[in-house]
């Protein structure tokens, strides 16, 4: 499976500057890392309405929830570390319980931020962000999905968070595939057990399914981009036409995306269920691969585990 790789924040780059085009109303904001995150080349073409607050992550998102209220469709660029880890206080009280139309962009999160090391990993901000009332969560898998996300965020009312990694992914959809807030895509079809992925572990779920296939067994693949709202209705039909279930994801197993398919399971059809991600751990420094390979999310450690699943 040999795909075009591309960077997932030249995708946020991009839609930024459509929007920006199309609609006056949209601001972008960044906490000393436009340059980073890709927001600047918004900043170069609309200059009044880009705003570097310099290194003060908290105060960005005050900002933002203040634009947001005056009706301006703000959306803040930095590091997942950053947001939410540094700004939950004003995520939840300014953004979120005031419904503020505000759109956060992080990246660098997860594993793939590699040499950068453990404080660097955001490997806890889904489970921050899906806990928190109003608060929309989208898990892009690659370039396409992510600037259609960014999209979609600035036409729906309400907080969005978009999370994406720090290096360029294999891009395994296409310009011409449907993206809806709140519905998961199933990419392949199969009935001996499902694979449930977001973010750069869709490409791995895709990998392993082309070698289980070799060993005759055959695996749903679903690529669930929006954590909240989660698409009940693809994954209970899952749990219904394969029985088990597997969930793959760039985070810590308490409390992401695993857990999410948990609590819709649990309530809705209890089946046998794997769910994989960082064990209770922070990551370290290292190259992505050698992370991924060393934590167990890559495509040989998911046949293991379906293997284990199934007998």
């Amino acid at each position: 499976m040999n795909y075009e790789l591309k960077n997932l924040r030249t995708a946020l780059a991009e839609a930024l500057l459509e929007l920006g085009k199309k609609n006056k109303n949209v601001v972008a904001l960044t906490a000393d890392l436009g340059e980073s995150s890709k927001s600047l080349e918004f900043g170069k073409k609309y200059p009044d309405r880009y705003f570097d607050v310099g290194v003060a992550e908290a105060n960005m998102v005050g900002i933002a929830a203040g634009l947001a209220l005056e009706g301006k469709i703000p959306f803040v660029t930095t590091y997942a570390v950053f947001c939410p880890g540094r700004s939950l206080d004003q995520v939840r009280q300014s953004v979120c319980y005031n419904q503020a139309n505000v759109k956060i962009c992080s990246s660098h999160a997860g594993l793939s931020v590699g040499p950068d090391g453990a404080t660097h990993q955001a490997l806890e901000d889904i489970a921050i962000m899906r806990t928190l009332p109003n608060m929309t969560v989208i898990v892009p898998c690659d370039y396409h999905e992510t600037k259609k996300a960014v999209l979609a965020a600035a036409k729906i009312k309400g907080p969005v968070y978009i999370r994406y990694g720090r290096t360029d992914l294999p891009i395994i959809t296409e310009t011409s595939d449907k993206f809806e807030i709140g519905k998961a895509s199933v990419l392949k079809n199969g009935n001996d057990a499902t694979i449930i992925a977001c973010g750069p572990m869709v490409y791995q779920a895709l990998l392993a399914a082309q070698e289980l296939e070799k060993k005759g067994i055959k695996v749903r693949v679903i690529n669930l981009a929006t954590i909240k709202p989660i698409d009940k209705n693809v994954i209970i039909k899952a749990a219904q036409e394969t029985g088990k279930i597997l969930t793959i994801e760039d985070h810590q197993v308490a409390g992401g995306m695993g857990s999410a398919v948990a609590e819709v399971l649990a309530q809705n059809y209890p089946i046998k269920m794997k769910i994989m991600g960082m064990p209770d751990s922070f990551g370290q420094s290292g190259q992505p691969d050698e992370l991924y390979n060393f934590y167990g999310l890559n495509s040989e450690s998911i046949v293991k585990e379906i293997i284990k699943l199934i007998k």
